[in-house]
């Protein structure tokens, strides 16, 4: 076992739970100014999950939010078994299909060890595959990184492959055996596929030589501190067990626990709160990229791996907070869904949908937040009330984004662009300009450009900090007499590195 390198602060902030008989909705307050502090966001994401709580008929919640490494918001609601023992932080709810993203890392876990490669063909790991029929003639064998995607050509199987979890190793090998029929050629659409997860469990099984469970648990799961967290829900502490139900005819009704089989890979994870804050913490600990050690038991680089979507990608469009459209959109990662919007920027999100079981995670890492939401009914993944606490910290100025620095060389730079600024003269920085500046516009033009500007501008503070936008552009804006100037400084891909090219706009102080 690894050594556990994320201590993890838990700092929690506790709700009572919500009786059983008080469960009726409750309207939504209407728009107010979004909170400013941490200490009035609370009520409002804790109003959300209460409505939706009641609304979703779910006996049992928890969620939280974990920023820098630590859960600064924890808060659990309702009960655990519908007899009234209450959740509490300790309490274990599966988490269905975001245990996928466990599944994941263990395979780019193997492909960092040189036991595979992503573009292997599936059946090199799992030989039951290799007479399998495909729909057309032309199509392309399944890849591991296909599967990874869901791009397999594998029809989605909810909610046939929610029940599929029971099914032993001999009975999927035998229905491998049997083949599978195809909804559309390998590499030509995303489909969202629990069967191609659980190939992916068979090929972590029998490229590790260990049975996949112990695999995630030995090498993913203990070494990040989650002792609470497994596949096999009979050997778990039952008294602190989340029992699932569904809610039909007016009633909860208790679904049949599933032991630990083939399609677990897909879903089968059971977690606490208190681990699962954890697992958001290693996750995010990933970026920004950076020198320094590596802590946990995967390079950060391979966690940001999973973030990189397929070819597939779907608009994720919405309302913002004033009403008006807020274009986004999302394409399957490798156990993760990787998002852009408007105001959240970049974001990873899954859900899981299971008997007995609904949640939701959202991970902002440019903003090191992340939050989980897990409930104990069929098919309740509390997306909504997320996707709004998220907002609620976002348009609060609660989880900013955390900005780049500049690297050494743009700083070089710019002080260069100070110098010809002041000098109103490319040429007194030529041995820094790339060959393209000086043909793109000559240093006479430069002279007269630069001389017009500093006319309109009047003087200038030039010396106000560059804003990066990566390691070789960043953008400025200086405070002039008459106006206003915002530029953009881009260097070249050169050794040494130089400036390929210099952009100003000014705009003058209305009169």
């Amino acid at each position: 076992m690894r050594h556990n390198a994320l201590a993890l602060a838990l700092v929690l902030t506790l709700g009572t739970a919500v009786p059983l008989q008080a469960q009726t909705p409750t309207p939504a307050p209407a728009a107010a100014p979004a909170p400013s502090t941490l200490q009035e966001a609370i009520p409002v994401i804790d109003a959300a999950f209460d409505r939706w709580q009641a609304n979703a008929h779910a006996p049992g919640l928890v969620y939280g939010v974990v920023q820098d490494g630590r859960i600064i918001h924890l808060r659990t609601a309702g009960v655990r078994t519908v007899d009234g023992a209450a959740v509490t932080p300790d309490t274990l709810f599966r988490i269905a299909s975001m245990s996928k993203a466990f599944t994941a890392l263990a395979v780019l876990k193997l492909r960092d060890e040189g036991r595979l490669s992503l573009d292997d063909l599936a059946e090199t790991h799992v030989p039951e595959m290799a007479g399998w029929s495909y729909l057309t003639a032309d199509s392309p064998r399944i890849r591991v990184r296909d599967l990874l995607n869901h791009t397999g050509g594998l029809v989605t199987d909810d909610p046939w492959g929610d029940r599929q979890q029971v099914i032993t190793e001999a009975e999927f090998t035998r229905m491998l055996r049997d083949g599978v029929p195809f909804t559309r050629a390998p590499q030509t659409a995303f489909e969202y596929s629990n069967f191609g997860y659980a190939l992916l469990g068979r090929i972590v099984t029998n490229v590790s030589g260990r049975p996949y469970n112990d695999y995630i648990e030995t090498e993913i799961m203990r070494p990040l501190g989650m002792t609470s967290s497994g596949y096999d829900v009979f050997a778990s502490p039952q008294d602190r067990r989340a029992l699932g139900y569904r809610w039909e005819n007016d009633a909860w009704s208790l679904e049949p626990d599933m032991r630990h089989g083939v399609f677990g890979s897909m879903g089968g994870v059971q977690t606490s709160a208190e681990d699962y804050a954890r697992w958001i913490t290693f996750l995010l600990s990933a970026w920004p990229a950076r020198d320094g050690p590596e802590t946990g038991p995967v390079r950060r680089s391979t966690v940001r791996e999973m973030a990189q979507g397929s070819n597939f990608a779907s608009p994720r469009n919405r309302t913002d907070a004033d009403g008006q459209p807020c274009p986004g959109a999302g394409a399957y990662g490798m156990g993760l869904q990787a998002n852009t919007d408007c105001e959240l920027g970049t974001w990873l999100a899954h859900g899981g949908g299971y008997p007995g079981y609904g949640s939701y995670m959202i991970l902002l890492p440019d903003r090191r937040t992340g939050l989980f939401a897990f409930s104990n009914r069929t098919y309740a993944g509390p997306s909504g009330p997320l996707t709004e606490a998220a907002l609620t910290l976002v348009r609060g100025g609660l989880a900013p984004v955390r900005p780049l620095v500049a690297s050494d060389i743009l700083t070089e730079r710019y002080a260069d662009l100070g110098r010809i600024w002041a000098a109103g003269d490319v040429s007194v920085a030529g041995d820094r300009l790339a060959m393209n500046v000086l043909m793109d516009r000559s240093v006479e033009n430069w002279r007269t450009v630069l001389g017009v500007l500093k006319a309109d501008a009047g003087a200038c503070a030039a010396d106000a900090p560059i804003t990066p936008t990566g390691g070789l552009s960043g953008t400025f804006r200086w405070t002039c007499d008459k106006g206003v100037i915002e530029g953009r400084l881009l260097l070249a891909p050169t050794t040494p590195v130089t400036i390929q090219a210099l952009n100003f706009r000014f705009t003058p102080t209305p009169q």
